[in-house]
């Protein structure tokens, strides 16, 4: 699926430090904790919870976030649909993974279990 090149601009300079507290918010309205979406972080970026909170105080854009990540080997397995894209179309690939995190933090806040989220067979 192709995404118009401001869409693709926009989410390159989103920033971690707006993003995360929405997250965070999102997840324990639905029940879920704050350590279990650390761990999904983790899980797709290899970021634990003081590199995370390093690129929070920094303002990284998303760009920057994902330069530096070590996406997990079965991040593409993480398919559907978020914000009306089929993940698995998206052709930028800084807006896929954006959208895989989208994705995972989503599959959190609807209680799917945790070996489920994280791709585990």
């Amino acid at each position: 699926m192709t995404t118009t090149p401001e869409h693709d601009r926009r989410i390159a300079r989103m920033t971690i430090s707006t993003v995360f507290p929405l997250y965070v918010k999102k997840i324990e309205r639905k029940g879920r904790t704050k350590e279990e979406l650390l761990q999904v972080i983790e899980w797709l970026t290899g970021f634990d919870e003081p590199k995370l909170k390093r690129l929070i105080e920094q303002d990284s854009s998303f760009e920057e976030f994902f330069n530096q990540a070590t996406l997990h080997p079965n991040a593409h397995l993480i398919k559907g649909l978020i914000c009306g894209y089929r993940i698995e179309e998206i052709q930028n690939e800084l807006t896929r993974k954006v959208r895989y995190l989208d994705k995972l933090v989503d599959e959190l806040a609807q209680g799917k279990k945790m070996e489920k989220i994280l791709r585990e067979s």
